[in-house]
């Protein structure tokens, strides 16, 4: 169903890959919108439990494509440094492939303040909660699948096993 990755050598181990989720605070968010064209969004998200959090208003085009299609992409960079005298970038990244839901209470209101304690302090939080959840939309990707990718230069620093 998903293809192998092409530079196979180059895919982080899954320990790495989980780390680089955890350890994330941004992520590109890719669906398929109006006349089937993509689009992506950065967006700010938590990974608990091997699952991918992140919100939204109630409309918008990222609410309108993900109402009509479940699959989505997400992609995350865990490292990127530009090395000039190499004419490379050192990067190491997660794709994740996966089904997107809006989540519903009393899930929501969890999941709302686990990403707002992760972001803000805590009474920002819960004023910003007061505020504005009821005009947000929590959602979760449920990974279907997953790579980690590093760079060969990386790749090549690894000690061999």
């Amino acid at each position: 169903m998903f293809r192998e990755m092409r530079r196979s050598r180059q895919q982080l181990p899954e320990e790495e890959t989980e780390e680089i989720l955890k350890n994330g605070t941004t992520g590109i968010l890719g669906v398929l919108a109006e006349d089937d064209y993509p689009y992506t969004v950065p967006v700010n998200y938590i990974y608990r439990d091997g699952k991918i959090y992140f919100h939204g208003a109630k409309g918008g085009q990222k609410f309108d494509a993900m109402q009509k299609h479940d699959k989505v992409c997400f992609c995350v960079i865990g490292e990127d440094k530009i090395v000039p005298h190499d004419v490379t970038d050192y990067f190491k990244s997660v794709i994740c492939f996966g089904r997107v839901h809006i989540m519903t209470e009393p899930e929501k209101k969890e999941m709302a303040l686990a990403l707002g304690r992760a972001f803000s302090p805590e009474d920002r939080v819960q004023w910003d909660m007061d505020r504005s959840y009821n005009n947000v939309v929590m959602y979760e990707i449920e990974i279907e699948h997953k790579t980690g990718k590093e760079a060969i230069e990386l790749t090549r620093m690894r000690p061999q096993q």
